[in-house]
Formats: structure tokens, sequence, C-alpha cells
């Protein structure tokens, strides 16, 4: 039922739980994982171009350091795994990727520490209601 499974990740170290469930699901479906990093660059749009070009620059190396470990840790969870990094409006960009990939199931973290944002902007909530897929999402209450 499910062989592809799409991971996106922030980074953070909240992303732990998410992992566990995505290589549960996947080790026994035979599945491969797909790790997606958006860099949002929405919130830098306004900065001179230089300065633009920095913070792309660390997003980037944030985002590829966030791919290498999510990869390693489905990895050693013994995990077919593909990771793929993208610049754009997170909630776009996942549901894009859920077309262009063929995925079969979404699994990504939320965070409900506030109400008001979790039910009215939130990427996971975007995710939720537009993607033509399951979603299985994880709360990330519990991040430090």
């Amino acid at each position: 039922m499910y062989e592809r499974i799409l991971v996106p990740t922030d980074g953070s170290d909240s992303m732990t739980g998410v992992f566990e469930h995505a290589a549960d699901i996947a080790g026994r479906r035979d599945a491969t994982v797909h790790v997606l990093y958006v860099v949002d660059d929405r919130a830098f749009l306004t900065l001179d171009d230089e300065m633009q070009d920095e913070a792309l620059a660390q997003l980037r190396a944030d985002g590829h350091g966030a791919l290498d470990e999510a990869a390693s840790a489905f990895e050693d969870a013994d995990v077919a795994v593909e990771t793929e990094l993208r610049r754009g409006n997170p909630g776009e960009e996942i549901l894009d990727y859920v077309d262009s990939a063929d995925v079969d199931l979404v699994t990504m973290g939320t965070r409900r520490s506030d109400f008001e944002q979790s039910m009215l902007g939130s990427v996971s909530r975007e995710v939720v209601v537009s993607a033509d897929v399951p979603v299985l999402t994880v709360s990330l209450a519990d991040e430090a």
C-alpha cells in the first residue's frame, strides 16, 4: 500500500519522533522514504541582494545538514532513503513533491503549542487539507 513515504523536515531535533514513525511504516512495507527540506525564502525577500545571497547560502547549508542527518537516521534503520532540497513556499513545495514523486503517504511533524497557529496557518494544516494522499501527523509538542 505504501511504497513512497514523504517526510518533510525542518531540521529540528524534534523530528526524531517523525523519523521513527516513518521508519517503522517503511520498514514493514519495504518502502522508500523521501526526505524533503524546503528553504523558505519568503521571510528575507525584502533584504538587499547581497544579504539575500548570504541568508540563502546559510539556509541551504542548514538544509543539507538536516537532510544528511535524516538520511543517516533512515539508513541506520535499514530503510531506503532519498533526499531533496527545494526553495519556495514549504506547503506548496511539499504538495508538489507528493505529485511529482508519486508519494503514497506523508509523515510530518506538527506543533500544537499555539492553537491559532495550528488551526489557521501551519504547513502541516495546509498539507492535511490539500494532499490527495494520507497524511500522518506526529506531534512535536514535546520538543525542547
